[in-house]
């Protein structure tokens, strides 16, 4: 092994001690951690030559795990059984020895004697089995002198050699570029880790048992096409070489599950991977998971008490309740939600009437004195999105709507009938993040056409984020879009939530990370 595959290793291994318990540092550590992994590659050879090449092993026949054996223990104790797993630890004392097991659902104790599983079969275990080898292992479960439950081994038989060395039993993995970069060592060593992807999958079941449960129908969209709309975001750009075009990955799939609506699918929904080249926070994954549903004939009042109870639902599937801490914060999601207008939350938190601004000066002054700086054209509604996000987003831990927001920064919402300058929106907040984003569907194809047109002005000014004309979309719009509610809701942050994560990368299985190298 070169020394410059191990670098990516050397974080953790500098945590760890040595076979002969010393600990490595500097070229020592380096030295001593190719010397014990080329004692792993001897090993190997050794067992290959002997004709028990570890890797030749295609099947074990599994009949019980690790959490089983405990659950279950009365009407198990004494039956033969085959496990398998990774050895995580070993106590050798001469002819018995220990190891910790540890499959899918946790970690066993497997008693090995020489005499029950033979002099040859044990001298192979504490000649060639290291720490990280997966094994079989058969026998009976019982209970030790001190009462633990373990596992009698009456044979056993290494199923894949490990060439690597994990991090030490209590030092762990705790370097988070690591944690993230190896997420398989991190999974191994870290084992809450698997139970957020736990959590994860039954938010995701839940959410996909919700929908289905009300006739909504699953559907899957294009990840690739020749615009990227439904969004204002800055997209990942690509090249189709039989077509010779560029192509872009979709910043969300709102365009598309609207022409099904069009098309006559009432209820639609896709949970899928959205793309937005942009910044990289505790928040923000270029590439993150959201669910987008939309349901003909409903307005975005439906759509509100679809969402909150669709939370909740998810969080009592997932965790058995509707109130959760994150990071000290109590958060409790049971339904209903607080509703606030966007103006009015400005009024509460910022102390900003913006009813009371009337004039372009009103408008300027009020920048002035609160250090607003709006980009692109100076309107009030641009002023009321900027100060909303600067003031009022910071206030907003416990659950909450916030409705009405300005037409200018919400191109593809029905406007509001009562105040044609603002839309009938809502963004759900939670712990200051917003987590989804919905609204009355606009299905006026003269007013949509006219909204892309202002869009295009943006883009044509520099704007990477501005929405591009979709000529297609608005025929959709002109073939006829029933009133319409949809809502986008983000996976990842809500996953955030339900585990206390602190970070977007720690709910995401391989999040995007910088190579090592730049």
């Amino acid at each position: 092994m070169k020394l410059s595959e191990s670098k990516n290793r050397m974080s953790w291994h500098s945590e760890i001690k040595s076979k002969e318990g010393e600990e490595m540092n500097g070229q020592g550590e380096e030295r001593t951690l190719n010397e014990l992994l080329q004692i792993r590659r001897e090993k190997l050879e050794s067992l290959k030559k002997a004709g028990k090449n570890p890797y030749l092993v295609e099947k074990v026949h599994v009949t019980h795990y690790s959490q089983q054996v405990k659950d279950q223990f009365d009407q198990l104790e004494g039956m033969e059984m085959t496990m398998a797993g990774r050895i995580m630890t070993r106590r050798e004392h001469g002819k018995a020895s220990f190891i910790n097991l540890q499959d899918k659902d946790g970690q066993l104790q497997v008693y090995i004697r020489e005499d029950r599983v033979g002099q040859e079969a044990y001298q192979e275990f504490t000649h060639y089995y290291d720490i990280g080898d997966l094994v079989e292992v058969k026998g009976e479960p019982f209970r030790t002198k001190r009462g633990e439950i373990s596992l009698k081994a009456s044979s056993l038989r290494i199923v894949s050699k490990s060439l690597q060395i994990l991090p030490e039993k209590w030092h762990g993995l705790k370097d988070t570029d690591i944690r993230y970069r190896q997420r398989y060592v991190d999974l191994i060593v870290n084992p809450e880790v698997k139970n957020v992807f736990r959590i994860r999958s039954r938010v995701i079941q839940s959410i996909r048992s919700y929908l289905d449960q009300r006739d909504y129908l699953e559907v899957e969209t294009p990840i690739l096409d020749t615009l990227a709309g439904g969004a204002n975001a800055k997209p990942f750009i690509t090249h189709h070489n039989a077509l010779d075009i560029d192509m872009y990955l979709r910043i969300a799939t709102e365009l598309h599950l609207k022409r099904l609506t069009v098309g006559g699918f009432d209820r639609v929904y896709e949970i899928g991977r959205i793309f937005r080249n942009e910044g990289m926070s505790i928040k923000h994954n270029p590439e993150f998971t959201s669910i987008e549903l939309y349901q003909a004939y409903a307005d975005y009042e439906e759509i509100m008490e679809l969402t909150e109870n669709l939370v909740a639902y998810a969080a009592m599937e997932a965790l058995g309740t509707m109130k959760v801490t994150y990071q000290g914060q109590e958060i409790d999601f049971t339904p209903p939600w607080k509703r606030m207008t966007m103006v009015e939350a400005c009024r509460e938190f910022a102390d900003i009437d913006f009813d009371a601004i009337n004039s372009e000066e009103e408008l300027k002054a009020l920048c002035k004195e609160k250090h607003l700086e709006i980009e692109g054209e100076f309107t009030k509604g641009w002023v009321i999105a900027e100060a909303f996000e600067t003031f009022v987003e910071k206030n907003l831990i416990q659950p909450i709507f916030i409705t009405q927001h300005p037409v200018e920064v919400s191109p593809l919402a029905k406007r509001n009938p009562d105040n044609p300058s603002l839309t009938n929106r809502f963004e759900a907040f939670v712990n200051t993040w917003e987590i989804a984003n919905a609204f009355s569907e606009l299905n006026d194809p003269i007013d949509q056409r006219e909204r892309f047109v202002e869009q295009a002005k943006q883009k044509a000014a520099g704007s990477e984020e501005a929405h591009p004309y979709d000529e297609d979309f608005v025929n959709a719009l002109e073939i006829g879009l029933p009133p319409t509610g949809g809502m986008g809701l983000g996976i990842d942050r809500l996953v955030m939530l339900l585990t206390d994560s602190p970070s977007i990368r720690d709910v995401i299985l391989f999040p995007t990370m910088k190579p090592l190298d730049r």
